[in-house]
């Protein structure tokens, strides 16, 4: 039993997850073995999920929001001990000597491996981990600590991509937009969350935490943006939000997939709007990322499910049944 975990395990685009027993990962060289405590289910595992991403190989298993403890050191691992609490997010290796990787933009190596995606994730009691790509974390709460290792940090780079802005609006005001908003409101900035029309209870959530003003996506601000968020995969937001701004501002597409943008008059773009997508994102950010998340005091709304019933998580995500982050809790799991 030792040797062996739980893990769920997607087959292939379009199916269920499979909960399976499965051998224990050995971490190689210059790996951790991570014993996972909490897993944040995140929209990219749903875009996997639906074919919307295709990985290098199936089976997979997701998970890219991981927090847990090192339960096992591989070989020439230096800086870490037994029982060290870390994080595991999304980037999970890149190659170190390309052009991007050179320039400090590791998030654009065409070599990179993904948690959940191209090496096995969090969906799991346990993970092999690239040490050189883990986050050490703080004591704390696990199931609050998980949803920053993606949601918090690519909130954080959209906002960074953004430059200078005082009114920041935020379209879909999901796991990500609820964590930058408080980060938004420490910083002194005037936070806007646009939510799918009709969505009073999301709006009053985005109140709770801050936002000046909150409505439907398809209303206009009650003032012209600096910058505008996009977290939601709707293509039709793009116009939405460059009309949204004003001249000079920006426009900046937080999500890894998103539907057609549809075609719209280039008087939106004019007047120097600018309009640009997040990749991935790299080590450092998430040193800053986690630097800031200690100035501020952060209210992470958390939904946990046990480990086999990530189908059930991930079908709340979808149908917006929760308000924050769902986060899987296989440490309550047998083997």
């Amino acid at each position: 039993m030792e040797n062996y975990m739980k893990a769920m395990v997607l087959d292939g685009p379009g199916g269920r997850l499979v909960e399976r027993r499965i051998p224990r990962p050995r971490p190689g060289p210059g790996e951790i073995l991570v014993r996972v405590h909490a897993c944040g289910v995140c929209r990219t595992d749903l875009h996997i999920l639906d074919g919307d991403l295709v990985p290098p190989s199936w089976p997979v298993i997701p998970g890219h929001e991981v927090v847990g403890h090192v339960a096992t050191l591989g070989d020439g691992v230096e800086g870490f001990s037994l029982g060290t609490r870390v994080g595991v997010a999304w980037l999970g290796g890149a190659c170190g000597e390309c052009e991007y990787c050179l320039r400090g933009e590791e998030n654009l190596c065409p070599k990179a491996e993904f948690t959940g995606f191209s090496r096995p994730g969090g969906y799991a009691q346990y993970l092999a981990a690239r040490a050189d790509f883990v986050y050490r974390l703080p004591p704390g709460e696990d199931l609050s600590m998980a949803p920053l290792l993606c949601a918090g940090l690519i909130g954080y780079r959209t906002w960074r991509l953004a430059g200078r802005a005082e009114r920041v609006g935020l379209y879909g005001f999901g796991a990500a937009a609820h964590i930058l908003a408080q980060i938004l409101r420490v910083q002194g900035k005037r936070v806007y969350a646009f939510t799918r029309p009709g969505d009073e209870r999301t709006q009053a959530f985005a109140r709770r935490l801050g936002a000046a003003w909150a409505g439907g996506s398809d209303e206009m601000p009650p003032e012209p943006l600096d910058a505008a968020l996009i977290f939601a995969p709707v293509g039709a937001l793009v116009p939405a939000a460059l009309a949204a701004v004003r001249p000079g501002g920006s426009v900046v597409c937080g999500g890894i997939h998103m539907s057609d943008i549809p075609r719209f008059p280039y008087s939106l773009l004019w007047g120097e709007r600018r309009l640009c997508s997040v990749a991935n994102l790299t080590r450092a950010d998430g040193v800053d990322f986690f630097r800031v998340t200690r100035e501020s005091r952060l209210d992470i709304a958390t939904h946990p499910y046990p480990l086999g019933a990530a189908n059930e998580a991930l079908d709340d995500l979808r149908a917006g049944r929760f308000e924050g982050a769902a986060v899987l809790t296989p440490e309550t799991d047998d083997v």
